[in-house]
């Protein structure tokens, strides 16, 4: 039934002839109106994409076959992008410790730094440029139209939470406030670079910075921490993208409201991705903030894993009648669409945000 969905999915997509049209989503983060309903994801799941491609899931470290593989994929889900980056092409991979496999992720497991003597143990990693090579391959081997979206590895404050921990990491900012700084010196640095460097690949069209900043009630640093320690590096990545002539989405998971303003106003992000409706929903975020930022994707995970695939219809046409009056907004899921979504919801979505239901 679920496959069923999919085919049918994909037979309307190419049935329509939609071919992708990166200059669609140009215009959504120019706060303008497409050409035509345009829809955004950041990673989908392996059962949706073996299944597109017919094709297994690419080796860990095969930069080149995950490239190829996101590529074809999500041309063929009716994308005029392709999210790849970070753990698909391992540029750049800070050291961690032994990790506990389990379906929670603690925020103080495999913590590498504690204190000044184990910073100064820690063997920092430089960014591994060659691995950046199927960035530049792909420039020949894109669907006319089609451009890759950039992403790192993890963000900044990410990165350093799971070098650091969480618990500990809030411990250091008040008894050790240099060594905290430095810290985010060594993460920043390395994560602005890699984002320098792959910003200048031809079949790179736009960047997104993945960083979660917050819980379901507020940011996981004070935002005045947040301002001295982990914005300015955004700033740098943002004016340094810009100035290549190429936009930014910020993708961050929480409760943004006491830095909307350094994410719209000081840091000049693009478009704003991830949203709950548990915290803002997108319709609100439309509202509030649209005419200065634009709003990507939107409808709750939550509520696609719940919800009847009518509903799901219903909602997505209301989205999607909004962004085609006011422009500034791609249509998507709130965040991902993990493998426990039923198909079935996500391709209610994807039809009905195409135009194609």
């Amino acid at each position: 039934m679920q496959n069923n969905s999919l085919d049918d999915l994909l037979y309307k997509i190419a049935d329509a002839r939609r071919k992708p049209d990166f200059s669609n989503l140009l215009a959504i983060l120019q706060r303008r109106v497409p050409l035509r309903p345009t829809c955004f994801e950041f990673t989908i799941n392996n059962t949706i994409y073996r299944h597109v491609t017919g094709k297994s899931v690419p080796q860990d470290g095969d930069g080149l076959g995950w490239s190829r593989y996101l590529v074809e994929a999500f041309a063929k889900l009716g994308y005029d992008f392709a999210v790849v980056g970070g753990w698909h092409l391992n540029a750049l991979v800070f050291p961690l410790g032994e990790k506990h496999t389990v379906k929670s992720k603690s925020l103080n497991d495999g913590v590498m730094i504690t204190d000044r003597a184990s910073f100064e143990k820690y063997a920092w990693p430089d960014l591994d440029v060659s691995r950046l090579q199927p960035l530049a391959l792909m420039a020949n081997e894109l669907p006319d139209g089609m451009k890759i979206i950039c992403c790192g590895y993890e963000g900044i404050l990410e990165t350093t939470i799971d070098l650091v921990g969480f618990e500990n990491l809030c411990l250091l900012l008040y008894m050790d406030p240099e060594l905290t700084a430095e810290i985010f010196r060594q993460v920043g640095s390395r994560i602005l670079s890699y984002y320098r460097h792959v910003v200048q690949f031809d079949s790179v069209g736009a960047i997104i910075a993945n960083d979660d900043w917050g819980f379901k009630t507020q940011t996981m640093l004070a935002p005045d921490d947040l301002r001295r320690l982990v914005f300015p590096w955004y700033q740098k990545i943002v004016d340094f993208v810009h100035a290549s002539g190429k936009p930014v989405i910020l993708h961050s998971c929480g409760n943004p409201e006491g830095i909307i303003e350094d994410i719209i106003e000081k840091m000049r992000f693009d478009g704003k991705h991830s949203y709950e409706d548990t915290i803002v929903p997108v319709e609100q975020a439309i509202e509030r903030w649209s005419d200065r930022i634009a709003i990507i994707g939107g409808i709750d995970v939550d509520f696609l894993s719940t919800r009847s695939v009518d509903q799901i219809r219903e909602r997505t046409q209301s989205i999607r009648d909004i962004a085609m009056r006011k422009g500034g907004i791609a249509i998507g899921s709130g965040n991902s669409i993990p493998d426990y979504i039923p198909i079935d919801s996500y391709c209610a979505m994807q039809e009905t945000a195409l135009g194609l239901d």
